[in-house]
């Protein structure tokens, strides 16, 4: 046995599900209205985890642009069935999808929609048929509330028979992403209930048939935070569980850290909580997670590696995040140099194609460092914190009319606050954004001399300030102008 600390996915990961093939481990979280959509990543150990590739990295996947802020992609579930690798998800524009690959890190298929509506939708795969299960919230049944299962071709979307609802909760509420599996002679029904927020929990059921009666378990809720006073960890919930090579079982699920009361900046992170079985019922020691636990092996967990991007490539590291999808003549990159040119869109707006390249904020401390250069007088670049429409913290340069300034602003729903505007003579210039839980310092280099600006508290950048807030905070590079100026950027690093 051996000490590992969650989460193991740190910054926005939210909804994770997992599969093994072998001694090989994937998983998936959501990704909202970001482009490239869900991310896999690969483990060995299931506490080391490498980012290897997208499910929805081509624009012709999936409509990106239609997607709201905290909507496009919810809930995936991976899957491995017969060489195959396939992922469902709901697109909260329009439905449940499925795509598939013999390859985990990426040449996904292009969707197909399925004939069954619901949010956080799964699939079991047993004796040659897929079953797919969903909260059918979406039905119009007298009780609005439940888990249904169908049949279905997982090449066409289309079900199979009747689509039949198991499973109505344990009457916590929002009922929602179900998991079946079968292990010994029982199926077994996970599913998270009490709503996204401080009342989120596991709960789960058991039949002997797939279609139930499932009996529900007597150690529910199995997981949840919402009584934990001592606030480590909230919010825990949305569980997809594994058994590892060697047969003990965990789940991964969702959780906040708080860095501000009992609000993040961070978002839902990934967590791993290891699961016991006792007269056929899984529990969980103590009922809650933890930000450390044991796992049956032997092996170190290394620190989250910083990313450099120097742009010699033309190809975006797989780390780069856009809102809604990537517009390609906003960017340029090869020779040490990432050209940002701006589209007219304003960054707190929010808008599908606005210049803004980012990555997930990777802990709550952390370095952000970019230097550039600005070409022409009508045009603002540099680095941003960016939560969500109307909610960023950011520290620029501001060419107008022949003049340059730096500027620091925050901008948090209706409130907008310039803290600090200089003026400077410069040709490039470097920003640094630093990061504890408590603030954002942000300072700026010319010439080799460092000027501190400003500093800003994280609380307006946390995910309970705006409303139905999903995702977490972005950080990176923006440019915003209204003609077709441009911003070189010659390096960027998150650490």
């Amino acid at each position: 046995m051996m000490k590992y600390n969650n989460p193991i996915i740190k910054g926005f990961h939210p909804d994770p599900s997992i599969c093994r093939v072998g001694k090989d481990y994937y998983l998936v979280t959501s990704t909202f209205e970001y482009f490239p959509g869900i991310p896999v990543y690969h483990s060995v150990d299931l506490i080391n985890w490498e980012l290897i590739g997208h499910c929805i990295d081509r624009p012709e996947q999936l409509p990106m642009e239609i997607s709201k802020a905290s909507g496009g992609i919810w809930a995936p579930t991976i899957r491995y069935h017969d060489g195959t690798f396939y992922v469902t998800a709901t697109f909260s524009e329009k439905g449940n999808f499925i795509v598939h690959s013999k390859n985990p890190a990426g040449g996904y298929s292009v969707p197909v929609w399925t004939e069954m509506n619901g949010i956080d939708p799964s699939m079991f795969f047993e004796d040659g048929e897929m079953y797919y299960c969903a909260n059918d919230w979406g039905r119009e049944i007298e009780d609005p509330e439940g888990i249904s299962v169908a049949r279905m071709d997982p090449l066409t979307g289309k079900v199979k028979g009747d689509i039949k609802r198991i499973w109505r909760g344990t009457g916590n509420g929002w009922l929602e992403a179900p998991h079946i599996y079968h292990i010994g002679e029982y199926y077994y029904l996970f599913a998270a209930e009490g709503g996204s927020g401080w009342g989120h929990m596991v709960t789960t059921a058991r039949s002997r048939s797939i279609w139930g009666r499932y009996e529900p378990c007597p150690h529910n809720p199995i997981l949840t935070n919402r009584n934990d006073t001592s606030k480590q960890v909230l919010e825990s919930g949305h569980a997809d569980l594994i058994q590892d090579a060697e047969g003990n079982y965990y789940i991964v699920h969702l959780a906040i850290r708080p860095c501000i009361g009992s609000k993040t900046n961070l978002g839902r992170e990934t967590f791993l909580t290891p699961l016991k079985k006792e007269d056929g019922w899984f529990y969980i020691e103590g009922g809650k997670a933890k930000l450390q636990e044991e796992i049956c092996k032997t092996v170190e967990q290394r620190k989250t590696n910083a990313v450099e991007a120097d742009f010699c490539k033309k190809e975006w590291e797989k780390e780069w995040l856009f809102i809604g999808t990537l517009v390609q003549e906003n960017y340029s990159r090869g020779k040490g140099e990432l050209t940002l040119r701006p589209s007219g869109e304003k960054l707190q707006d929010g808008q599908m194609g606005v210049t803004f390249a980012a990555m997930r904020q990777p802990d709550f401390e952390c370095e952000i460092q970019t230097s550039l250069e600005c070409h022409g007088n009508d045009i603002a670049s540099g680095l941003a914190a960016y939560l969500a429409p109307g909610y960023l913290y950011r520290i620029y340069l501001s060419c107008e009319a022949g003049e340059r300034y730096v500027v620091v602003e925050k901008f948090a729903e209706d409130f907008h606050q310039t803290v600090y505007r200089e003026k400077v003579v410069c040709k490039e210039i470097g920003f640094t954004m630093r990061a504890d839980k408590n603030k954002y310092i942000f300072s700026y280099t010319i010439n080799g001399n460092t000027i501190n600006a400003a500093e800003c508290s994280v609380r307006f950048l946390c995910t309970g300030i705006p409303n139905r807030c999903f995702t977490g905070t972005v950080v990176g590079v923006f440019a915003e102008g209204d003609k077709r100026e441009n911003a070189s950027i010659r390096k960027f690093v998150v650490r």
